[in-house]
């Protein structure tokens, strides 16, 4: 006869096995949501540029709201151009232009434009839906 001991035991194995394998499964495996619809990419490793400021940097990390395996391949295959060009909007900004939200919305903006101006060049694809900044730090 199994004590409650042994069925508890039994249970949390259960949990601590069987639930991170059906939760990568659900996931499809990636964890960036669904390969032909909505979904986030995250263009890593994070942003990190000098400002114009002697001793002060900008560290930015953007997740990329994309729709289609079209925009996520181009993504990839634009990594080089993308990375240079968001490099060079970022770096060499006074911290003054960086202070308050409408600000930072505004570099947001000028991200998002920068994105669909290396996209359309080179692979002609329209559909990067949005940018977001997820760490954004000045110091």
């Amino acid at each position: 006869m199994l004590t409650e001991v042994s069925v508890r035991t039994f249970f949390l194995i259960f949990i601590l096995l069987i639930m991170p394998a059906l939760s990568y499964a659900n996931s499809g495996g990636e964890g960036g949501g669904d390969e032909t619809g909505i979904g986030y990419m995250e263009i890593t490793p994070k942003f990190t540029v000098n400002l114009a400021e002697p001793r002060k940097y900008l560290l930015i990390n953007l997740q990329l709201l994309v729709e289609g395996p079209e925009i996520r391949e181009a993504v990839k295959k634009n990594m080089p151009a993308i990375k240079h060009e968001l490099i060079m909007l970022f770096s060499g900004r006074p911290i003054e232009s960086l202070q308050t939200v409408e600000q930072r919305e505004a570099l947001r903006q000028e991200t998002l434009d920068t994105l669909h101006k290396v996209l359309e060049k080179s692979d002609k694809v329209k559909n990067l839906q949005d940018v977001f900044f997820t760490e954004f730090l000045i110091n």
